[in-house]
């Protein structure tokens, strides 16, 4: 089940509403745990015993942890291992091991290995996983205490605004709200408002811009032209940031619903002026996960240049393989970290002394490059795609590709002005000089989903990017 269908809209949200705010406080831990797994079980039910055995697992090593940490160290860290090695096995099982035996086939001093059949990725692995995970490091550290409650710790887990594709939450930063949050209709009709404008995200401009990248793709395999790949390289950045920023939206609106704030997982990022601006605002939940549980157990930037570009070679080739089985996100995350590096080493102070708006062209350019390597099945497409964005074996554009793209520039101009942070601002301004949020807000979330929903109801399914991660 997604959050842009309508029966996630019409049937599961209402009834998940009227169940939790009808029963005390002190159950609805307990009902956030069930219509989470009956969310998550709706198009996978069996690995729902898999997601149990972590979670079980987990809270049962926890104590373990807890309890050791301070007396007996070592054991602790025993126990610490053994939650990670168990939830970690799970991952690389379902998610890695189809992958590492087809490449193992290609050695020659290798018998073939067939790959194991039927082995699906369950939905939400890699995000679970890693909230499991911090939860015992947590625990360890003694960031946290570990949770009593069997239930709150499930429901933290599996929390549905969340579960899928995040944000990444760390247990720390909601272990409160799990004993004592507070609802209200402020809090409701915010978490609504930005429930609204992720789904509006998601359903209007990347389904758009899916649309086409997929009609761009098909057209440059029978007409090659400069201006094709461009538009394809260029709507599949609108597609993957509306996605799954609008995901996030949805995410931290449904979470304040319940009375939840998860911290923010984007900040505009196509506004920035450098790569390393970039990951600071980019799926903001997933790089801090990998710089306080990676990077800086490794040393951070604490114990030489050296070292550093070490920890930060660590982390990317981790990041690229954390987003799927396939050699072009290893070269993703290699490609990525090599650039910070460089900008470590000299391309930043270069970026300060130049005006902003080379800085601005300069991040756009390599970001669009990193999605194409990102969203290419081979290197042989990459290299293809490449020759084509510049003129290799390609007309500069074609009769069909300039009448679509003409076509599509309203889309184009709205995507860039949804990228900045214009639209709030104005939002802003327009509530504080008029007053006008009693009247605005419902009026832009009434409209939203009614244009929303008449986009559902004529799209064919179209599911979140990140699902696959």
């Amino acid at each position: 089940m997604v959050f842009s269908s309508l029966i996630f809209l019409f049937a599961f949200l209402p009834i998940t509403l009227a169940a939790y705010f009808l029963v005390p406080f002190r159950y609805r831990n307990l009902v956030l745990f069930a219509v989470s797994l009956a969310f998550y079980g709706w198009g996978e039910p069996l690995y729902i015993f898999i997601m149990l055995f972590s979670i079980t697992a987990a809270y049962i090593f926890g104590f373990f942890i807890s309890k050791h940490r301070e007396t007996n160290r070592k054991r602790a860290r025993v126990y610490l291992a053994a939650s990670i090695i168990i939830n970690l096995t799970a991952l690389l099982f379902f998610k890695y091991a189809n992958f590492f035996l087809e490449n193992l086939s290609l050695l020659p001093f290798i018998p073939h290995i067939n790959p194991i059949e039927g082995l699906t990725l369950p939905i939400g692995i890699s995000f679970y996983t890693f909230q499991i995970m911090s939860y015992s490091i947590d625990v360890y550290r003694g960031d946290t205490d570990s949770q009593r409650s069997f239930v709150s710790f499930g429901a933290y887990v599996v929390l549905f605004p969340q579960l899928i594709a995040g944000p990444i939450v760390r247990y720390r930063d909601i272990a409160d709200m799990l004993s004592e949050r507070k609802e209200s209709i402020r809090k409701f009709a915010s978490g609504a408002g930005r429930f609204c404008a992720g789904l509006a995200k998601k359903v209007i401009l990347a389904d758009s811009a899916a649309a086409v990248v997929e009609s761009f793709r098909i057209a440059n395999e029978f007409e090659p032209s400069v201006l094709g790949a461009w538009t394809v390289v260029v709507a599949y950045s609108f597609q993957i940031y509306f996605d799954f920023s609008g995901y996030s939206d949805m995410a931290i609106g449904l979470g304040r619903i319940f009375g939840f704030e998860f911290l923010e997982n984007f900040n505009y990022p196509y506004i920035s002026r450098s790569i390393t601006e970039f990951w600071r605002r980019w799926h903001i939940s997933l790089s801090t996960w990998f710089k306080e549980y990676v990077y800086i157990p490794l040393g951070g930037n604490r114990k030489g240049l050296g070292v550093q570009y070490r920890n930060i070679a660590v982390v990317w080739l981790l990041t690229g393989f954390w987003h799927g089985a396939a050699w072009n996100f290893v070269l993703w995350g290699v490609y990525f970290g090599i650039i910070l590096m460089l900008e470590k080493t000299f391309v930043l102070g270069m970026l300060k002394r130049l005006p902003a708006a080379v800085g601005h062209i300069y991040s756009l350019l390599l970001i669009m490059f990193g999605w194409l390597i990102f969203s290419s099945s081979s290197a042989a497409e990459i290299w293809r795609y490449l020759k084509m964005m510049f003129g290799s074996g390609a007309a500069l554009t074609t009769s069909v590709a300039s009448y679509d793209f003409l076509r599509l520039l309203p889309l184009f101009m709205v995507s860039i002005i949804a990228s900045t942070p214009l639209i709030k601002s104005l939002y802003h301004r327009l509530n504080k000089r008029f007053a006008a949020s009693a009247y605005l807000n419902p009026a832009l979330m009434g409209g939203s989903l009614l244009l929303c929903t008449a986009y559902m109801v004529d799209s064919t399914f179209s599911p979140f990017l990140y699902y696959i991660f």
